[in-house]
Parts: structure tokens; sequence; C-alpha cells
């Protein structure tokens, strides 16, 4: 099972924090990041998102290292977790009140155990997260992690240390520190009962797993901060989580061809426009659907095609399309699925279902990894609330 350790977390001084957190640098366009970076000249992107530059990551360094200078970052002086609160509603109408942990996660071998993929990932060739890591010697934005442990929701009621709050796009942000050693002591044991499924992260951790092995070869020790890397954990539980859909986007072959596969293992029937009643029919009646330019249509599995398969949207996907040579994209939101259809950036889309909880525990539990963009958990951690020192 994971350690889960406290760390002297380095803070922004100041309690303003809509003016110097982000969301985390894989959601950002570069209009964001400009935006953010003229609130205020010491938000987060500008060093968690390094600008043009073969310096760009030694630059970053340099930024971050001149904030603990002058005070911007202060290190706490012990140990401690961070709870972090996320209230809001979600796509639902349901009130959320997500509790979480943010602290040090064990870095686990690959197929090691303890800390599990629950999706597979699409290959990313840039190594900027490792680049930057390298240079700054810091975790500066976390993975999140489920824990498969049941008592941690219940270990979080109880208020910590008062350090900010803020709201953003109608979620509220709250953060508290706990350095008791006895709720440390406990907080750390309930973690480290059971495996911890990587919600979100997976390239970052995977990077987290490169440089400690790095960290391991220059050094000869297993008993550095890189054993371990920044981690919002909290426990896999459906009350506390908000997972919606990530839609499939094809193109590079007409949207009749697109039809044509799906056809031969989906009973196809028209249908309207998608629109803001559509994802919640789609759960309640079982179906997908498809959008193109010419229409709509819903998808419903033909009988039999499909036994033996999992039962999920991604997976039917995968099997239905699998000899069709059609590019496969990935868009969250369906107004941006059907923006990239109607501008023709995509020749068809099919809307898919959220996994629910249960399915992916399930899958935690049987070893198994869901299709790649699976699940998108919601809200999206804030950047620059806490950060992890490597050194």
């Amino acid at each position: 099972m994971p350690r889960f350790r406290p760390f002297r977390a380095l803070r922004y001084a100041t309690g303003d924090l809509p003016d110097v957190l982000a969301p985390p640098y894989d959601v950002l366009s570069e209009a964001a990041v400009a935006a953010l970076a003229a609130r205020s000249e010491h938000n987060i992107v500008r060093v968690d998102v390094p600008q043009d530059g073969a310096d760009r990551y030694q630059r970053s360094a340099e930024l971050l290292a001149r904030w603990r200078e002058q005070g911007v970052l202060v290190l706490d002086p012990e140990p401690s977790f961070t709870i972090y609160r996320m209230q809001f509603t979600d796509a639902t109408g349901a009130a959320r009140d997500l509790a979480g942990v943010l602290g040090g996660l064990e870095v686990v071998d690959a197929d090691a155990g303890g800390v599990l993929p629950h999706e597979r990932t699409t290959p990313k060739a840039s190594t900027d997260r490792l680049d930057l890591t390298r240079a700054t010697g810091t975790n500066l934005s976390p993975v999140w992690g489920l824990s498969l442990a049941p008592g941690l929701t219940d270990l979080l009621r109880q208020p910590g240390e008062p350090l900010g709050a803020m709201e953003d796009e109608g979620v509220r942000h709250l953060v508290e520190r706990v350095s008791d050693p006895a709720r440390v002591a406990a907080i750390e044991a309930v973690v480290a009962a059971d495996d911890v499924l990587i919600a979100d992260g997976h390239h970052r951790y995977a990077i987290s797993r490169t440089y400690r092995d790095e960290v391991r070869a220059a050094t000869g020790r297993q008993d550095t901060a890189a054993e371990e890397t920044l981690a919002f954990v909290n426990e896999l539980v459906p009350e506390q989580l908000s997972v919606a859909a990530i839609h499939r986007l094809y193109d590079g072959i007409p949207a009749e061809e697109v039809q044509r596969a799906l056809a031969a293992w989906f009973l196809l029937e028209p249908a309207a426009r998608p629109g803001p009643g559509t994802l919640a029919a789609m759960a309640a009646e079982g179906f997908l659907l498809l959008t193109t330019a010419a229409g709509s249509f819903s998808l419903r599995p033909r009988p039999g095609l499909f036994d033996g398969i999992r039962s999920l949207d991604g997976v039917w996907l995968e099997t239905a399309m699998a000899t069709t040579p059609v590019t496969v994209r990935y868009q969250h939101g369906l107004e941006e699925t059907l923006a990239a259809v109607d501008a023709g950036t995509a020749t068809a889309a099919v809307l898919v279902r959220p996994v629910s909880i249960t399915e992916i525990e399930r899958t935690a539990r049987e070893g198994l990894l869901m299709p790649p963009k699976s699940t998108f958990f919601a809200p999206k951690l804030k950047t620059g609330l806490v950060l992890r020192p490597l050194g």
C-alpha cells in the first residue's frame, strides 16, 4: 500500500488567492495563460507554464527562487497536510462538498501496485513537465488520487487551520492546514490502508517516476523527497465526486463512413440536435448519440453484439471502430464538441455517458484499464495552493 506523507509546504504569503492561483497547465489556452499572468506578477502560471525560449525552464526556476527570497512564497516551519475543499453544484444540480488532502504520495514502479491507473493514457512525447521539475526541483501541481480505503472523508470533517478561500466559476475553494501529530498520523494511516487510484494526472505521475529514478541514480539514495510526489487524495465515494464524460471526435474519413461503421454495431435512429437535456436523457434511457453536419442519430447497441464486452461506452466505440481508419480525438463539454463538428474540424462526434463511481472502483479492483479519456473529474484542482520542494 502506498505511503502518504506530510511535508513542509511552500505557500503564498498573500491571502488574495484569485490573483495567484491557476487551473492545471494542461487545460489552459495561450490566451488563458496571458490573462492569468496579467492578474499578478506573482501568478503561478509564470512559473508553471514557461513561455518560449530555450532557457524557459531555467527562467522558471530563477523566478521561483526569487519569489522565495522576496517572501512571496514562504516555507512552512514543520511538515503538515493540507485539507482542500471544493463546494459546488454539479451539472445535474446536486450540491457537492468535496474534501481531500494534499500530501506526498509514494512514487511506485509501473505495475507494482499501491498506486493504480484507471485508464490507458495517450502517448505524450513532450518532456515539458520533466524539464520543469528538473529545473525547479519542485512539484508545482498535484496528481489527483482516489483512496479506496474507507474513513478519509470522516477524518476531514473537522476543519483544520484556515489558510484561505476563494470562489471561481461557481466553485468555492477552501484551504486548511493540519499539523497536529495525532491527526497527521491518522490521515497517513487511512490512505496507506488501501490502494490509491489515479483520477487525473497520469502523465504527471509517470514524470515523477522518471525524476525519482534520476535522483536515485545521481545520489545512490532512496530516501529523498523524490520518492513521493505532490498529490490531492480524497475518498472514492459517490457523494464526493462529480464525473463527466469526455466525448469522441472523429476525423480523416467522411461522416457517412463513420455512420456506416457504427451502424454495424448500433441501431441508429434520427434524433434532434443535442441540447441541454440530451446528456441526462442518454443516461436515463441508455443510448449514445452520433452527430454530424447532416444530422444526429441515437445509438443503441444491437442485441447480442456486445455480449462479453465490458459495458462501457468507450469500449463499445473502440470495438465498433476498430477496423475503420479514422482519427479519434477527445473533447469535454457538449458545446465544445458540437462546435468542432459545426466548424468542420471534426467530421463526426459521438456523445458518451459518464462512467459510474461503481465502475471506476470495479476497474481498479480487477486491475483493468478503461480506454483513454474515459473520465473527466470536476472541478479541476487549482495550481499554486501548495508547492512541494524536492530538495
